[in-house]
Parts: structure tokens; sequence; C-alpha cells
């Protein structure tokens, strides 16, 4: 990378000992300045990184200079790269092995004092964001931006290389019914008239498929007018990609190489192979789709076992359509205070549970003497014994019991289990493995009934093609809530549709229908993709007839 000019030959962190005895310009902000009894150090920062200049008294006017200079004044130097004397070397810096002795000191902008240090890692967002400049010169700020753009920059190469077109889609559209709200944007020469800014650009990368271009993809900003969460701004970045004749693996084998490709360009760490997982057996297990691999810690099933037994926080919802009941064993939980079991019990009502059931195994080889908890004396022996052998308790552990309609329980306990496995108990005992586990999750329904307003509707969007969709003989949809409606998903139920990727990667594709899968990543869902709808029988059939609409 050449940046000499006039004014700076190298950047400050890129100065290291192969210039050694040689003369740089340098310019940046004056991180700290250090006065040792006569001689100033000054570490020098800018975008890729630290350099220690030492300003000697032995040249008067630089010394002067460099007596006035405090933090984040803006500064040009120049002067002789040499070996940093014994035992001060810094192996933490590229330039830790040298440093440079100024000969040059120029201010090229003062500073007033600033309102607090960079390398304050506990500022406020309030104090962030009043002061922005300051936190975008903060070193974990511009390691962001430039990690984001490394990214971008192999992800074009990436698509580029496998034949993708780079099309920019109009911002001022009109507006289409999506997800979320629009943003409106007024017309002047229309008065009375509004634009909208796009969600997605759904609509244009389907006519761009269409009009034959084949590979599109765009790095392209969306805006939704909902609510804010932890991951989500009213306006993001997402990668989006639309692509025809591929089949579902072509399109997972492409994406997961661009994924693993960026991972060890960027980031040095090689992914290996993904994971593939049915959206059923997600759910069943973890109670989310985007279920965190780094939490061992896993459901057993006992709605069977506890529909005989007399507790009815139990037994109801074993016996009731759409319940669920379940067991999380926490290795090692017994130690657990009581005090903490009632932290956890609040927790999950969070996500809609009455309560916590919990028991203790002190010893499980006693059966019913070994266990401490108010509710063993509503289980009989038989369900107990089958508690023990699902969940492979041992001594020492606590299972946690979730009881209620299948969400709620998939809801509550799985955040438990992500609540245990982030926690200092979980990593101190093994329950939380570091690094990165990306998972294919595959085969979602296609649709879920909404209980509030007693209706079926689109897990995903109504353009999903049903698995193996190429399959004639479906029979039409007239009426959202149906019985025929019910039919299709107890058919399909573990088909087509799904969730879409939030600031990453959105790929969809056409031609031969299949399924849509997710990428998960921690506990992220990183990538969506779908196979589209594109026959008008089957879109006929997997719409209601109020939706029905004549094939492209």
């Amino acid at each position: 990378m050449s940046i000499a000019s006039q004014m700076r030959s190298h950047y400050c962190g890129l100065v290291t000992d192969t210039l050694m005895g040689q003369t740089v310009s340098l310019c940046g902000w004056v991180n700290r300045r250090r006065d040792h009894g006569g001689v100033i150090f000054i570490d020098l920062r800018d975008r890729e990184g630290y350099v220690q200049v030492v300003c000697d008294p032995d040249r008067a006017d630089m010394f002067k200079t460099a007596e006035g200079v405090r933090n984040e004044f803006c500064v040009q130097i120049k002067g002789l790269v040499r070996a940093r004397p014994e035992g001060t070397v810094n192996d933490s810096l590229k330039s830790g092995k040298i440093e440079v002795l100024c000969h040059e000191l120029t201010v090229l902008n003062p500073s007033v004092t600033p309102p607090f240090q960079l390398d304050d890692d506990n500022l406020s967002e309030t104090t962030r964001l009043t002061h922005r400049v300051l936190d975008l010169r903060r070193p974990y700020m511009q390691n962001n931006l430039m990690l984001r753009y490394r990214v971008a920059m192999e992800t074009r190469k990436f698509l580029d290389a496998n034949g993708f077109i780079d099309i920019e889609t109009p911002m001022l559209t009109k507006s289409t019914p999506e997800g979320a709200r629009d943003y409106l944007v007024p017309s002047r020469v229309n008065e009375g008239q509004f634009f909208a800014l796009p969600q997605s650009p759904q609509l244009f990368k389907q006519l761009l498929m269409v009009a034959g271009f084949d590979r599109y993809y765009q790095i392209t900003k969306c805006f939704r007018d909902e609510d804010l969460r932890a991951d989500r701004q009213p306006e993001f970045t997402q990668i989006d990609i639309e692509t025809s004749f591929m089949a579902e693996q072509d399109i997972r084998d492409m994406f997961q190489g661009m994924i693993s490709n960026i991972f060890k360009t960027v980031l040095a760490t090689d992914l290996g192979e993904f994971p593939v997982m049915a959206y059923h057996d997600a759910m069943h297990r973890f109670g989310s789709d985007k279920p965190d691999l780094r939490v061992n810690l896993e459901f057993a099933e006992l709605t069977d076992v506890m529909a005989s037994v007399d507790f009815k926080v139990f037994s109801t919802p074993a016996t009731t359509p759409g319940g669920r009941v379940v067991g999380l064993r926490v290795p090692g939980g017994s130690e657990m205070s009581r005090g903490e079991i009632d932290g956890y019990t609040e927790f999950v009502k969070i996500y809609g549970a009455k309560g916590l059931a919990w028991v203790k195994v002190n010893d499980a080889s006693k059966g019913r003497e070994g266990l401490q908890s108010p509710i063993v004396k509503n289980l009989h022996d038989a369900a107990i014994a089958e508690i023990l052998k699902r969940c492979g308790a041992q001594n020492g552990d606590i299972i946690f019991f979730g009881a209620d309609k299948a969400k709620v329980v998939n809801d509550s306990i799985g955040a438990l289990r992500l609540k245990v496995g982030h926690s200092e108990f979980g990593k101190k005992t093994g329950l939380f493995t570091k690094g990165w586990k990306p998972l294919w999750v595959v085969d979602f329904p296609m649709f879920e009934h909404d209980e509030e307003n007693n209706r079926w509707s689109a897990v995903h969007h109504p353009f999903t093609a049903p698995k193996d969709g190429t399959k004639t003989g479906w029979t039409p949809i007239r009426a959202v809530a149906s019985p025929r409606l019910t039919t299709w998903c107890s058919t399909v139920g573990n088909s087509a549709g799904a969730r879409c990727g939030f600031t990453a990667l959105t790929c969809k594709a056409r031609s031969s229908p299949r399924s849509r899968s997710d990428l998960k990543r921690r506990k992220k869902n990183s990538a969506s993709c779908s196979m589209r709808c594109n026959t008008a029988h089957l879109r006929t059939a997997a719409w209601p007839s109020a939706w029905t609409a004549s094939s492209p």
C-alpha cells in the first residue's frame, strides 16, 4: 500500500524494524504525551495504530514545540527510525521494536482537553454520541469500521468471481406491503403524495431475474419503521442476493463457501464444514430456530411422561393439544442457591411462563429419596425414573421444567438455556464453549397459526415455494383459516418458509422450488435463503384466493 505524499511517507502503525535507519514523515493525533525529565515521549496514532516518538532537547525549537503538545493535537513529525533500548520493546504493537527520533515537529491543529480518554472502555452511549468525532477516533470503533470494509471487499471479490452483477436499485419507491411500516418522503412536485424508502429491494431483484440478469447482488441500505431492538435500527445494511436456475444445495454450497472465505481471509478463522439441522429438530432440542450451539445444554422431551401424573401444572399441558413439557438438565447445578433459582424463575416469566419448577439431584441411585424439590411428592415413581433417564441426570445436577403451550415453553426454557450457559456459572462449569458455531437450519414450516387473530399466516413470505413443490395435485386454498389450509400445513409442515436474515446475508433463489434455509452464527441469524414459488398453480394453491395473482 503506497500512501507517500509531501506530508507523510508512512502510516504510524506500519513503521516497523524494516525501516530501521530511514527517515520517515508521519501525521497523526497525539494519543499520549509523557515528559520523562528532559525527554518527551509522544505516542502518535493514526488509523493503522501507534508509534512511539522521542523528542530530545538537543533540538531546541522542536523540543519547545513538544512541550506545548497535548492529547489529541494533530501533528506532523519527521524523524529517524531506530531500535528501542533493550527492555522497552512492546510486542503488542507492530511498531513495538522501534521508535522514531523526532527531528521536526509541526502542530497542524491544536485541541482542547478531551472530555474523556480514548482508551476508556466505560463510556455511556450518551457521552459517545455527544462527542461522536472522538468516539470514532477510538481504536475499537475504527477496527469495527475497518472490519466491515474488509468483509465488504471480500464479499464483492467472491461474488464477482462467481458471476454476480452488482446492480443498484432505487431508494425512492412506491409503498408496497411488507413486514413493517414504510418510511415516507413527501414529494415537493406532487403535493400530497409520498415516496417510500425500501424495506428491501424485494420487487426490484425479482424484476431483474425475470429480465434475465441471472445473478444479482447489492450491499444495500434497508429502512423499516418499527420498534427498536437490540439488533435492529431504523436503517440497516444487508448483502442482498438473487440468482436463477440453482437448487437449494447449490445455494448453500456457494454461500457457505463465501462465508468460509470471508472468515478465513478477514479473521484467519477456519469454520470447517457447517452442520445441517432440520427446523423440527432445532425446536425440539433447543426451543429455537437459531440455536446457540456454544451452549452445551439440551431439552429432554417429557410431555408423554407427564400425562399420567397428578400434578396439574404438568399433566394439563401434557394432555392439551399444543402443549409441551420439557426438562433442562444443568450439570453441577445443585450448588445453585435458592436466590439464584428464584432469579431464573422471574426471568422465564418475561417469556410468558407462569413459574419454574425444579429438582435437585443429590443421589440419582436412590430415586425419589435422592431428590430435593417441593414437586417430587406430586410425581409417581415411574415418572421420576423416566425423567432421570431421559435427562441423563447425575449426582449434583439440577433439572428445570417448562410446562405450558409449546411456544411459551420453547421461548422461556430456550431463553433460560442461553442465560445459564452464558452465565459465569456456565462458563466455569464447561456449559459454554468459546468459538464460532455456524449451523444451517432447514425445512421450515410454510405457515404458522396467529392465535391473536385466529388465522394462518406465512412464516417468511408468501412467495416461498413448498419443498418438493414441483409435485402436482395440491388442492387450492380458498380461505385463510379453512380446513384445507390446515391439511396443507400438516402435509408439508416441515417444508418451506422461514425468517429473514438480519443485516447480513439474505440469499434467495428461483427455479427448482425447494425449502428455505437459515445460517446461524452465534445467537444471530447471519444468512437466509429461500426458493421462490415461481409457478402459477402452486402460487394459487399456497395463497388464499384474496392474495392470488397472476405469474409475471
